[in-house]
């Protein structure tokens, strides 16, 4: 099985664009922003909880920390919330009835919280059905590294927002593309 698809930035206005007008738009737009500009997990989306991105004053934190539990390192780290993201966490916050601080941020339909596995299978479906070939729950965050990347944030930099232990690990989700070459060749 090969990487994740990188998302363009046409490609991700297309499956926004798609949410937008179906069931749950401001859930899953919020699902999606979260993947591709904070670089989480599918499995850290699902692990969220209202507390760890709504504050007491039912505002959105602009900085989120996930629990040794809710990483796959089991390491702790900050997912850092930058203006468009928190709007759109803003909008589906607004859209909750109910904001228990240790009950799941995002629900199914079924209002239970979407696992891991039950979350990587709806991101597939919205891609999908978005007509984005080749996406899966990891697009998300290899647009995030890749835009990073592109823009000229350091290796080290990225590793630490991924949440890698080693750049190695980070250097392999970097999509090199034609923008990132002719950038590079005009510093000459």
């Amino acid at each position: 099985m090969g990487q994740a698809k990188t998302l363009t930035d046409r490609e991700l206005k297309k499956v926004l664009d798609y949410v937008a007008v179906h069931r749950h738009a401001a859930r899953n737009r919020a699902m999606l922003l979260i993947t591709c500009y904070a670089g989480c997990r599918v499995s850290e989306v699902a692990a969220l909880r209202c507390g760890d991105v709504i504050a007491a004053d039912g505002t959105v934190k602009t900085e989120i920390q996930l629990s040794p539990d809710q990483t796959k390192g089991g390491h702790a780290r900050t997912v850092f919330v930058n203006d468009r993201l928190k709007k759109g966490l803003t909008t589906y916050v607004k859209t909750l009835k109910h904001r228990v601080p240790d009950q799941p941020l995002f629900r199914t339909q079924k209002r239970g919280g979407f696992t891991g596995n039950t979350l990587c299978q709806h991101f597939h479906w919205l891609y999908r059905h978005a007509g984005i070939d080749g996406a899966s729950s990891h697009s998300g965050r290899r647009t995030f590294i890749t835009t990073l990347a592109s823009k000229g944030v350091s290796v080290r930099v990225l590793a630490s927002l991924a949440g890698h232990k080693s750049i190695a690990t980070t250097q392999r989700y970097i999509d090199v593309n034609d923008d990132m070459k002719r950038a590079a060749v005009q510093l000459i």
